[in-house]
């Protein structure tokens, strides 16, 4: 068996292996859709690789934007990719607990630092689950606009600074403003008293399911059901456009966060590994 670089000509392939395990592999379902498509602005295109045997696909995984191993794959998998998997000097893996473990214990063999490396648990709400939920008094829910950039800009920020993470403003503030800018048609904010009090992302939109990123609520507005009503809003376009089911990933601790969804009706299905990584010698 032999890892090969996928190509447009692969997509159909590869979504049809994948399709099976909808839930667990919709972020990796979504780059293989978007094989042989120019990328979004400020964003990369996506590089997938295939393990062939016989010329019959058997197993998928994506080195960028984000290192994702079919679900499924085990630790067993992943030997086709390693030639592949060394390449990376740095970079963020986030897929299942066993495939994650197999691939990180690969990279820090080529003496390869972890920045972050956490454990998450992925929540879905399936359709028909969600309740109907109003915003708190003198509050709005609506799409984010291009005039609300300098308020998503410092959410993200935010949120890097509470997980722990680098933040790449600090080396290309505008190209960190640009990649946030390219995120706004996906975004829904809460408003209060003319401030952006939440925002949240659909990151993916598909038939299979929505996939939430980028949830972040300032910390004076915490509590108080900004959060509730903007992920609940999220939800319902999600469902208002067909999607089997809506999921998002939690840190593990993150007792607020679980209180908040599985209030909302989601409830775990699967946990994740995540690693930020760079050269050991950075």
């Amino acid at each position: 068996m032999k890892a090969i670089s996928l190509g447009a000509e692969d997509r159909e392939a590869a979504l049809e292996r994948l399709r099976p395990r909808a839930r667990e592999n919709l972020w990796l379902l979504d780059l293989v859709a978007g094989l042989g498509e120019p990328p979004l602005p400020a964003e990369g295109g996506a590089e997938v690789v295939g393990a062939v045997e016989a010329r019959e696909l058997r197993g998928v995984l994506a080195l960028r934007p984000c290192v994702v191993a079919e679900s499924g794959l085990g630790a067993g998998g992943i030997d086709a990719f390693v030639p592949w998997i060394g390449s990376l000097r740095s970079g963020l893996l986030k897929c299942g607990v066993v495939e994650a473990d197999a691939i990180w214990n690969e990279l820090r063999a080529l003496g390869r630092r972890a920045v972050v490396d956490r454990g998450e648990t992925s929540f879905a709400l399936d359709r028909d689950v969600l309740e109907e939920i109003e915003p708190p008094p003198g509050a709005v829910v609506r799409r984010a606009r291009s005039g609300d950039l300098p308020s998503l800009v410092h959410a993200a920020r935010a949120s890097l600074a509470e997980e722990g993470r680098p933040d790449p403003f600090d080396l290309d503030p505008d190209g960190f403003r640009r990649w946030v800018r390219s995120r706004t048609s996906r975004a829904i904010v809460c408003e209060s008293a003319g401030r952006v009090v939440f925002v949240g992302y659909a990151d993916v939109q598909r038939a299979e399911g929505w996939l939430l990123q980028g949830v972040y609520t300032w910390p004076a507005a915490r509590r108080r059901g900004h959060a509730r009503a903007g992920v609940a809003a999220l939800c319902r376009a999600a469902f208002l456009a067909g999607a089997s089911h809506v999921q998002l990933a939690v840190v593990a601790g993150n007792r607020a966060a679980e209180r908040l969804y599985r209030g909302l009706g989601f409830r775990p299905f699967t946990t994740l590994r995540t690693v930020l990584f760079e050269p050991g010698d950075a």
